[in-house]
Parts: C-alpha cells; structure tokens; sequence
C-alpha cells in the first residue's frame, strides 16, 4: 500500500512539473496574460488528485467492493471544490479567452487521466 501510494505521488510530481514549466513557457513565450493563477490550477490538480487516490486506496483497504463508489464520490467533491476554491477567478470574467480556457482544461484532463489510470489499477489489483 506505502509503495502504491509513494509511487503515485512521484508521478503526480513529476507530471506536475513537466506539465505546469511547459505549459507555463507557452504561456510567456506567446506573452499571454492570465486573470487565473497558472500555478494555483495545477497545485489544485496535484493536492485534489493526491487526496483523491488516498481515500480509494483506503477504502479499497478496509472495504473492496465500496472503492469504486468512494472514487465516483471524490471525483464529485474534487469537482465541487475546485468550483468554490476558483470562483473568484474563473466566474468573475464574463468571457474567458481561450488561452484560459486551456488553461484550465489542460490540467483538470491531464491529472483526471492520471487519477483514473491510478485507481484502475489499484481497482484491478484487489
């Protein structure tokens, strides 16, 4: 379980990293300005995906045939979250340009694969 789960944490890091300094080059090369934090997005992404995969490994430990449900529900809350944390931001414009709705998309993809990829296998796995 300690394996499974410091092994995901090094690919969510190292996803985050080479994700967040490409698509943060892009963004500077072409001299975009963002009304949303670049930064904020993906360390949402990183500690949403990471509390996501603790509770289905936890639930998978103690209850198997329930992790799915508990990965359905996280999946939910993840959503909801990231509403309440970035409303500010993303709801306050009234049109967002399409640099910034990359750059909200790209993330929430990139780690959502991740997350399924993660869960399937521990899923698989029990």
């Amino acid at each position: 379980m300690i394996k499974r789960i410091l092994f995901f944490l090094a690919a969510i890091l190292v996803v985050f990293a080479v994700s967040y300094l490409s698509h943060n080059y892009t963004i500077t090369a072409k001299e975009i300005q963002l009304s949303i934090s670049l930064l904020g997005v993906y360390l949402f992404h990183v500690i949403a995906a990471t509390i996501v995969y603790l509770i289905v490994e936890f639930v998978a430990d103690k209850m198997p045939n329930q992790a799915g449900y508990a990965y359905l529900a996280s999946i939910f809350l993840k959503i909801g979250f990231f509403v309440l944390v970035l409303q500010a931001s993303v709801f306050s414009n009234e049109q967002l340009t399409k640099p910034e709705r990359f750059s909200l998309v790209i993330p929430l993809f990139l780690f959502l694969i991740i997350e399924a990829i993660a869960v399937s296998k521990l899923l698989n796995s029990k």
